[in-house]
């Protein structure tokens, strides 16, 4: 007989001993140890033994400290919602952003019969396809389970989108991929914009999501067909995916592009049509339009279904929910519906709770399922994640996390017969095959309450998807008997896949054990291919997983560097975690430039006595025109414009040496802009993706601080920055003033000390470092007072005008 646990506190969980495998409970008389399932036998502490012990790391003990917060917040949130028992769980604009119906829903198990559905639906759509993903590979083979395509296209997610644009000319597909860390870059597909652009018909664009915050990350997974068949979950469309539910150990189709094997692997999407559908659609549209700064029009309505031939629907006529996490980010709110609906689906159980996660770190969460544990005594609770993470960071940061994340989930249990074990099991599947059993790595995002709730998505069950990244799942909760059996099917289909038995047969040993999912795995249990309990050790206060783990999954994007002054509206603006990696690039591009005209054959006429035998006489009256003609023309090659200007300074002297540079440079500016005017944004756009919109945007609102910037600290080529800025639509007043006021202290410089810059340059003193820089500092300065100015005017014109649009339409 289970004796019930005691309610749990938040001191509970701030007392986890150093290198202990347990966590300390206390009671009313003592002090006990709840022991974990696995790992080395604890060394238990008493209370004061353990404040001292992780005295001397601050670090730690501010960690405890904030996670006994989080679960105390967990707590509260199951505590709260006992008060709605009985109410419908999902409530739009609380838990879920909205509730739609659809026709059909099915759960695709695993990437082959993910795939196989996909290619399906995409070699029916006629209008407009949008896939939205964390990572998005052209190799990726899209193919089902026996990874062959036999309708004449390409196999290769690439190449059999560019034939299916070219056998539909009506057809746009837009493909919205995270611009991801460099941390990644060695593990996706080098320059995907290029790779996935090269040859490609202009119906199929890639646009890199960068609107996030710095820490953060893009993380949804969608694909929509006409706004009529759409797909959520866990799995992106990129390679060592692919699987099938068989997960044989030794598959030799499960191979990379490369060719090398790699581990079995599992992973879920839901397929829906109809209202919700078309929901999804609104919402990855959305996302374009933050990311690329553009609008995708809705298909008309009346398409056809792309509902793949052959699949059967798990549910008809099903309302499903949609829940997302989106960062507070500039003009973006923060939605917080994900962890919401996790806390409210938590409180709602009463019999099981079913879990397949790739990350299990929240504390919050944590906290709610104990408290929910305690509350139910019949409760059970089994949690299916990889046996251990891929890479190394994500070990030593997400490892100590989950460590964590299963202490307080089972620091209640201490007195339950059969001690954790008997209420909570975190496993693993594997798989035989030659030689050691293989490990399956879950990477899917799956909580399933009783027979009642169903949820997947890009989710996990961490803080990152809480309130870091931008995540998107999908739920159903069933309304009646019918809707309540197909939940249990897919419970049962799930679990049986992990045992390696049927799915009737799992059901039927779930019914022989009364409903204990716990006892009806271990019912089916056999060799070769199980659920085997996960192995995590243990933790010491000095281990780096502590001190990672924050870093890496933080319940917000990090402040650090957050927030920089928009100049035009005053408020603070995110930094998009990209823009370091642009700069490095921008630098490494003007280093080029630099060493070809230094180290080349150019270099020869990179030299003031060539300079100066190309500049006319300065006795002669077209000195000023051919002065001119000379900085144009040179612009048009990127000459170094600092050359010019100082050899013009040394050949004509202070003035008009200095009217003749800033005339030549201005003139050169503006044919540059010019020919970008021409060549316009489409063309840049084929180059480096749809988000060229955002950015030119941005350059326009802030154009006298962006011109100026870039010439003050010349992040790009003279000669790339005036074509770059026609084509981006930057108004020609900002562009010229911004011009004027970058290159002003270099023309009065370079013009006025003349042959003195050149020896500054050669062997400057600390003298001319700090002049130089409050020179700069101080146009710096103007240019920001020049465009909060212009943008003031602006605003203050705008307003009038819409002042006078509002009079004359209160008198219609």
């Amino acid at each position: 007989m289970n004796v019930q646990p005691k309610p749990i506190r938040i001191e509970d969980c701030r007392e986890v001993p150093p290198g202990a495998a347990g966590v300390i409970v206390r009671g009313g008389a003592g002090t006990a140890a709840a022991p974990m399932a696995a790992g080395p036998d604890p060394e238990i502490l008493p209370g004061d033994a353990l404040g001292r012990a992780g005295a001397s790391h601050p670090g730690v003990a501010a960690e405890r400290a904030a996670t006994a917060e989080q679960a105390d917040a967990g707590r509260r949130a199951v505590a709260d919602h006992a008060e709605a028992a009985g109410e419908p769980v999902l409530r739009p604009g609380h838990n879920v952003w909205r509730i739609e119906t659809a026709a059909r829903a099915t759960l695709l198990a695993d990437a082959a019969n993910y795939y196989a559905a996909l290619r399906q639906a995409l070699l029916q759509a006629t209008r407009t396809v949008i896939i939205v993903g964390w990572d998005i590979d052209s190799r990726t083979p899209l193919v089902g389970p026996d990874k062959r395509a036999t309708d004449g296209l390409p196999e290769t997610l690439g190449a059999f989108l560019q034939e299916l644009v070219r056998q539909r000319p009506d057809l746009e597909i837009k493909l919205l991929l995270w611009d991801y860390s460099v941390f990644y870059s060695l593990e996706r597909e080098f320059l995907p914009i290029q790779v996935l652009q090269r040859d490609t018909p202009a119906a199929i664009e890639l646009c890199l999501d960068d609107v996030v915050p710095i820490g953060a990350s893009h993380h949804q997974k969608l694909v929509v067909v006409d706004d009529a068949v759409a797909f959520c979950g866990g799995i992106d469309l990129t390679v060592r995916r692919w699987d099938n539910p068989a997960h044989s150990a030794d598959n030799p189709l499960r191979v990379d592009p490369a060719g090398k094997p790699y581990p079995p692997f599992h992973d879920v999407q839901l397929m829906v049509d109809g209202d919700a559908a078309r929901a999804l659609g609104e919402l990855a549209r959305a996302r374009w339009q933050t990311a690329a700064d553009e609008e995708i029009r809705p298909p008309a309505e009346g398409v056809a279904t792309p509902w793949p031939v052959g699949i059967e629907p798990d549910f008809r006529d099903i309302a499903i929910g949609i829940a997302r996490t989106q960062p507070r980010h500039g003009d973006l709110e923060r939605i917080a519906e994900i962890e919401t609906l996790f806390l409210d689906m938590i409180a709602s159980a009463t019999r099981s709770i079913y879990i397949e996660n790739q990350f299990l770190t929240s504390s919050t969460i944590a906290g709610a399922i104990a408290a929910r544990l305690a509350a139910q005594p019949e409760l059970e609770v089994l949690i299916v994640g990889p046996r251990t993470h891929q890479t190394w960071l994500e070990h030593m940061s997400m490892l100590a996390g989950r460590i964590r994340f299963r202490a307080i989930v089972e620091s209640g249990l201490a007195e339950v017969e059969g001690g954790p074990a008997a209420r909570v099991r975190l496993v693993y599947p594997h798989v035989g095959g030659e030689g050691e059993p293989a490990a399956v790595m879950v990477h899917a995002k799956v909580m399933i309450i009783d027979d009642r709730l169903f949820r997947t998505g890009s989710a996990n069950l961490c803080n990152r998807s809480c309130g870091t990244d931008t995540e998107c799942d999908v739920v159903i909760e069933a309304r009646g008997d019918a809707e309540r059996a197909g939940i249990a099917a897919l419970r049962d289909r799930m679990i049986a896949e992990h045992c390696g038995v049927a799915p009737k047969v799992f059901a039927a040993a779930l019914a022989e054990h009364d409903g204990s999912l716990l006892k009806a795995v271990d019912a089916v249990a056999q060799p070769g291919r199980g659920l085997a309990p996960i192995e995590d050790g243990s933790l010491s206060d000095g281990d780096i997983g502590h001190f990672l783990v924050a870093a890496a999954d933080p319940e917000r994007p990090p402040e650090f560097g957050e927030f920089f002054l928009d100049s035009s509206s005053g408020t603070p603006r995110p930094m998009r975690t990209s823009r370091i990696w642009q700069g490095i690039l921008a630098l490494a591009l003007v280093a080029v430039f630099a060493l070809a005209w230094r180290y080349t054959p150019l270099s020869r006429f990179a030299d003031e006595a060539f300079i100066a035998s190309v500049l006319p006489d300065p006795s002669s009256p077209w000195t000023p025109l051919a002065v001119i003609a000379v900085f144009v023309v040179a612009g048009l090659f990127a000459f170094p414009v600092t050359l010019l200007i100082g050899t013009t300074a040394a050949l004509f002297g202070a003035w008009p040496g200095v009217g003749y540079a800033a005339a030549g440079a201005l003139s050169s500016a503006v044919a540059g802009y010019l020919i970008g005017c021409v060549i316009g944004l489409d063309s840049i756009r084929a180059t480096f993706g749809p988000r060229v919109n955002r950015i030119a945007n941005g350059f326009a609102k802030r154009g006298i601080v962006a011109v100026t910037a870039v010439r003050l600290v010349p992040i790009a080529p003279f000669s790339v920055v005036n074509v770059m800025a026609g084509a981006m639509r930057i108004r020609p007043l900002d562009f010229v003033i911004g011009t004027l006021l970058g290159l002003a202290p270099g023309l009065a410089l370079m013009s006025m000390l003349g042959e003195r810059m050149a020896a500054m340059m050669a062997d400057p003193s600390w003298t001319d470092i700090v002049g130089l820089l409050l020179l700069i500092a101080a146009w710096i300065g103007v240019s920001v007072a020049l465009q909060w100015g212009v943008s003031r005017l602006r605003r203050a014109h705008d307003a009038a005008g819409d002042t006078a649009a509002d009079a004359v339409a209160g008198r219609d």
